[in-house]
């Protein structure tokens, strides 16, 4: 299959491709030539391919046709039992992998639905009670429908494990086992993964028949079409050098990573003051607030998402031009998913890391990883305006807290990851004891670090 060929070799029905033609789509990629016509005939699967190579289709496509003599419309729930299950690590993930079912199955009579955690269950009913054929769901909270017999897997004929590399690294494996004992035990299952390790072997040896492996990248690769590079950079630099970036390249779209919640929330706010729109989405975001945030990204309403690895999969961004990583990641692979949001679907991307000395391990982590080393650019001074090297004032008349106000509020750790470590500017009649003791009695947040409990926790 080096020959580009068309969707219309590839066995689907008509009305399959007729939605496929709409979302613009003419040429599979490598992974849809190859996965799809296997999952048509009833094989179980092992894919690994580099993030934004089109895994969802690959397997969306082929389900949707396997499922189409099933298909059928009557109003009677029981005609429309779920017979394809998708499982995602992350509520993003599961909510994309639901929009691609619509868009390609929008021609047949095939319901879908999606739950996740992080909303009422109860909101997640009527879509059930009616009756669905595929479902995306992440694990904890579908076994909060198990267990509320809200829904049955015991007419599943199709398992697909999306990201399952991120399910085992969140901890879901006790899940997966559990949700596996309910299904019926002759059914075809599908894994997908952007890497594999060795837990994934042991796992597809554990849950899967005679799969095909089916691999278009070397393991944990990033996408030739995105452009890498790194600049050293001082910790305490690294706000104004973001800055700098984006403006000097004009960007309209920048994703931004940083290790921990609370430095993400306080990025999105600096950016903010320093005039550059920006959002930020993490853990203790609710899933309503990360959704209003992600959709104004898209909508580029506004320029700057800052998000934690809980969101390096499953954004899938049109177009996206620009990922800059604020902090390495602790795991290596998790680089190859941050950067993989851009560069997608054949399409160029950039990628910038601001590296710390601290980071030196990590980044030589990373560069073990990808087997290749990256140049060290180092940022000479920081452009920065005169008026932005000026002590804010206070504006009281807007009741707006200034940048040097911000500096002596006591921390809050809704407010920073961990104290600035610029010098404080000390105000006439603020002694340096007074100072102290503002800061006094801190305790170092043992909670800064992104957890994925939230994720965890009944998703």
């Amino acid at each position: 299959m080096n020959e580009p060929i068309s969707f219309d070799v590839l066995g689907l029905d008509p009305l399959i491709l007729q939605a496929v033609a709409e979302a613009g789509y003419t040429v599979p990629t490598p992974i849809q030539q190859q996965a799809i016509p296997l999952v048509l005939e009833g094989r179980d699967l092992m894919a690994m391919a580099q993030t934004g190579t089109g895994k969802t289709a690959a397997f969306t496509l082929p389900v949707l046709q396997r499922l189409l003599p099933h298909a059928n419309t009557s109003a009677s729930p029981a005609r429309h039992p779920i017979r394809a299950l998708v499982l995602t690590p992350t509520r993003e993930l599961a909510i994309q992998v639901q929009e691609s079912v619509q868009t390609y199955g929008k021609h047949v009579p095939l319901r879908s639905a999606v739950v996740f955690g992080g909303v009422d269950i109860k909101t997640q009913l009527p879509d059930l009670t009616k009756g669905v054929e595929i479902l995306v769901a992440t694990p904890g909270r579908l076994l909060d429908h198990v267990e509320s017999r809200n829904l049955r897997l015991n007419q599943v004929q199709v398992l697909i494990l999306d990201e399952a590399d991120r399910m085992l690294d969140m901890g879901f494996l006790p899940d997966l086992k559990r949700i596996l004992s309910l299904l019926p035990r002759q059914r075809q299952t599908l894994l997908f993964s952007a890497t594999f390790s060795d837990e994934i072997k042991r796992l597809a040896h554990d849950f899967l028949q005679n799969p095909v492996t089916v691999e278009v990248a070397r393991r944990n690769t990033a996408a030739e079409t995105v452009q890498q590079s790194v600049l050293m950079v001082a910790s305490d630099d690294k706000r104004a050098v973001l800055g700098d970036i984006i403006r000097s390249r004009g960007a309209r779209q920048v994703l931004v990573f940083t290790r921990t919640k609370l430095m993400a929330a306080r990025l999105a706010r600096y950016l903010e003051r320093d005039g550059i729109s920006a959002d930020a989405i993490h853990g203790d975001k609710s899933q309503q607030e990360r959704l209003k945030a992600l959709e104004a990204f898209k909508e580029g309403r506004i320029t700057a998402l800052v998000a934690t690895d809980v969101a390096a999969r499953g954004l899938d961004i049109d177009q996206l031009p620009l990922v800059v990583n604020y902090e390495l990641p602790p795991n290596a692979e998790d680089y190859v998913h941050r950067i993989g949001r851009t560069g997608r679907a054949g399409a160029r991307g950039a990628a910038i890391s601001l590296v710390d000395p601290d980071e030196e391990r990590l980044l030589k982590d990373i560069e073990k990883l990808l087997k290749r080393e990256f140049p060290r650019e180092r940022a000479g001074g920081v452009a920065r305006s005169p008026e932005s090297r000026k002590p804010a004032t206070a504006d009281r008349s807007k009741n707006v807290t200034t940048e040097e106000e911000w500096f002596y509020k006591p921390y809050q750790p809704s407010d920073v990851a961990e104290p600035p470590k610029e010098r404080l500017p000390l105000r006439p009649g603020k002694p340096k004891k007074q100072v102290a003791a503002l800061l006094g009695g801190l305790k170092p947040d043992s909670g800064n670090v992104e957890s994925h409990s939230d994720e965890t926790q009944r998703l």
